[in-house]
């Protein structure tokens, strides 16, 4: 499974928020990780709308967490800032050219492989993510 950026991004803005506890520029946060201010405005905007962030315009504005990070579930967040989620080209029954589909388990493999991988994530918060921990492969 890869998130794509949109998402990496997104769980990044919340993450600094989190963190620094105050009002923040979108500037700040660009600088910070080296990403396009274009390209985390977008995100930011997506975050606002989603009711994650809180946005104020003008002199003194910026962004803040609008929910407490114990309360951003990562699962719910990643299903709001993928796209889709077809692992491969048989998922997307629209546009899928596979002529093995109807004999092949491939497609329920990776469907399970993916429920669990959101299962996962679904038992973690924003605040979880903020502790630092290891993990092996």
């Amino acid at each position: 499974m890869k998130l794509t950026l949109y998402s990496d991004y997104s769980l990044r803005v919340l993450m600094f928020l989190a963190r620094t506890e105050q009002r923040t520029q979108i500037d700040e946060i660009a600088k910070f990780y080296n990403i396009s201010k274009n390209h985390l405005t977008k995100v930011v905007n997506n975050l606002g709308t989603l009711g994650y962030i809180e946005t104020t315009r003008g002199r003194g504005g910026g962004i803040t967490l609008k929910m407490a990070p114990e309360e951003i579930n990562i699962g719910k967040l990643i299903r709001k800032t993928e796209e889709h989620f077809n692992i491969v080209e048989c998922f997307d029954r629209e546009t899928n050219t596979c002529p093995i589909i109807d004999h092949c388990g491939l497609m329920s493999v990776l469907g399970e492989a993916l429920t669990a991988y959101l299962k996962v994530l679904d038992q973690y918060t924003l605040k979880d993510i903020l502790a630092k921990k290891t993990f092996t492969l």
